[in-house]
Protein backbone atom coordinates (compact mmCIF):
# COMPACT_ATOMS: atom_id res chain seq x y z
CA UNK A 1 0.00 0.00 0.00
CA UNK A 2 1.23 3.53 -0.79
CA UNK A 3 0.70 5.83 2.17
CA UNK A 4 1.17 9.60 2.25
CA UNK A 5 1.96 10.95 5.71
CA UNK A 6 0.36 14.10 7.03
CA UNK A 7 2.96 16.37 8.63
CA UNK A 8 1.90 15.64 12.20
CA UNK A 9 2.14 11.89 11.56
CA UNK A 10 5.68 12.33 10.24
CA UNK A 11 6.78 14.44 13.20
CA UNK A 12 5.12 12.13 15.71
CA UNK A 13 6.86 9.16 14.07
CA UNK A 14 10.26 10.87 14.23
CA UNK A 15 9.77 11.98 17.86
CA UNK A 16 8.07 8.76 19.01
CA UNK A 17 5.14 10.83 20.22
CA UNK A 18 2.32 8.87 21.92
CA UNK A 19 -0.20 10.92 19.90
CA UNK A 20 0.66 8.70 16.92
CA UNK A 21 -2.07 6.07 16.96
CA UNK A 22 -1.18 2.40 17.25
CA UNK A 23 -2.81 1.81 13.88
CA UNK A 24 -0.75 4.56 12.24
CA UNK A 25 2.43 3.28 13.87
CA UNK A 26 1.72 -0.22 12.55
CA UNK A 27 1.05 1.02 9.01
CA UNK A 28 4.26 3.06 8.94
CA UNK A 29 6.36 0.23 10.35
CA UNK A 30 4.99 -2.40 7.96
CA UNK A 31 7.74 -3.06 5.38
CA UNK A 32 5.12 -3.98 2.77
CA UNK A 33 3.92 -0.36 2.69
CA UNK A 34 5.56 2.44 0.73
CA UNK A 35 5.68 5.48 2.99
CA UNK A 36 5.63 8.73 1.06
CA UNK A 37 6.53 12.15 2.45
CA UNK A 38 5.34 15.17 0.51
CA UNK A 39 7.57 18.12 -0.23
CA UNK A 40 4.72 20.08 1.35
CA UNK A 41 5.64 18.52 4.71
CA UNK A 42 9.14 20.00 4.55
CA UNK A 43 7.62 23.36 3.62
CA UNK A 44 5.11 23.17 6.50
CA UNK A 45 7.69 22.11 9.08
CA UNK A 46 10.12 24.88 8.07
CA UNK A 47 7.34 27.47 8.08
CA UNK A 48 6.01 26.49 11.50
CA UNK A 49 9.47 26.30 13.06
CA UNK A 50 10.25 29.77 11.67
CA UNK A 51 7.02 31.11 13.18
CA UNK A 52 7.80 29.51 16.55
CA UNK A 53 4.80 27.18 16.35
CA UNK A 54 6.68 23.88 16.15
CA UNK A 55 9.78 23.94 18.33
CA UNK A 56 9.73 20.15 18.67
CA UNK A 57 10.58 19.89 14.98
CA UNK A 58 13.75 21.97 15.11
CA UNK A 59 15.85 18.79 15.21
CA UNK A 60 13.76 17.34 12.40
CA UNK A 61 14.71 20.22 10.09
CA UNK A 62 18.40 19.79 10.79
CA UNK A 63 18.34 16.10 9.85
CA UNK A 64 15.28 15.98 7.58
CA UNK A 65 16.79 14.19 4.57
CA UNK A 66 18.73 11.76 6.77
CA UNK A 67 15.64 10.89 8.81
CA UNK A 68 13.57 10.25 5.68
CA UNK A 69 16.32 8.05 4.22
CA UNK A 70 16.97 6.17 7.47
CA UNK A 71 13.37 5.02 7.64
CA UNK A 72 13.25 4.15 3.94
CA UNK A 73 10.57 6.74 3.26
CA UNK A 74 10.14 8.18 -0.24
CA UNK A 75 10.23 11.91 -0.98
CA UNK A 76 7.02 12.74 -2.87
CA UNK A 77 7.40 15.86 -5.02
CA UNK A 78 4.75 18.47 -5.66
CA UNK A 79 4.02 19.03 -9.35
CA UNK A 80 1.83 21.37 -11.38
CA UNK A 81 -1.13 18.94 -11.39
CA UNK A 82 -1.08 18.87 -7.58
CA UNK A 83 -0.80 22.65 -7.40
CA UNK A 84 -3.70 23.22 -9.77
CA UNK A 85 -5.92 20.75 -7.92
CA UNK A 86 -5.01 22.13 -4.48
CA UNK A 87 -5.76 25.66 -5.61
CA UNK A 88 -8.96 24.61 -7.34
CA UNK A 89 -10.67 22.85 -4.45
CA UNK A 90 -13.93 24.58 -3.59
CA UNK A 91 -13.80 23.49 0.06
CA UNK A 92 -13.57 26.37 2.52
CA UNK A 93 -10.50 24.78 4.13
CA UNK A 94 -7.81 27.47 4.22
CA UNK A 95 -4.67 25.51 5.14
CA UNK A 96 -2.49 25.40 2.00
CA UNK A 97 -0.46 22.45 3.30
CA UNK A 98 -3.58 20.34 3.87
CA UNK A 99 -4.94 21.31 0.46
CA UNK A 100 -1.70 20.14 -1.17
CA UNK A 101 -1.67 16.82 0.71
CA UNK A 102 -5.30 16.25 -0.28
CA UNK A 103 -4.48 16.95 -3.93
CA UNK A 104 -1.52 14.58 -3.91
CA UNK A 105 -3.51 11.83 -2.20
CA UNK A 106 -6.45 12.25 -4.57
CA UNK A 107 -4.56 12.53 -7.86
CA UNK A 108 -1.94 9.88 -7.07
CA UNK A 109 -4.34 7.38 -5.47
CA UNK A 110 -2.65 7.42 -2.07
CA UNK A 111 -3.98 6.65 1.38
CA UNK A 112 -3.50 9.73 3.57
CA UNK A 113 -2.43 8.91 7.10
CA UNK A 114 -3.86 11.71 9.25
CA UNK A 115 -5.66 12.44 12.50
CA UNK A 116 -7.13 15.60 10.97
CA UNK A 117 -10.90 15.28 10.53
CA UNK A 118 -10.88 18.24 8.12
CA UNK A 119 -9.80 15.89 5.33
CA UNK A 120 -13.31 14.38 5.35
CA UNK A 121 -14.31 17.35 3.17
CA UNK A 122 -11.87 16.27 0.45
CA UNK A 123 -12.20 13.33 -1.99
CA UNK A 124 -9.41 11.32 -0.37
CA UNK A 125 -9.11 8.08 1.57
CA UNK A 126 -7.74 8.55 5.06
CA UNK A 127 -6.82 6.35 7.96
CA UNK A 128 -5.69 6.90 11.50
Amino acid sequence: MRILLDTHALIWWFTDDPQLSDSARTLIADPRNEILVSSACAWEIATKVRLGKLDVALGVIEAYADLIAADGFIHWPVNHRHALRAGGYTQAHRDPFDRMLAAQAELDGLLLLTADAAFADFPVKTRW
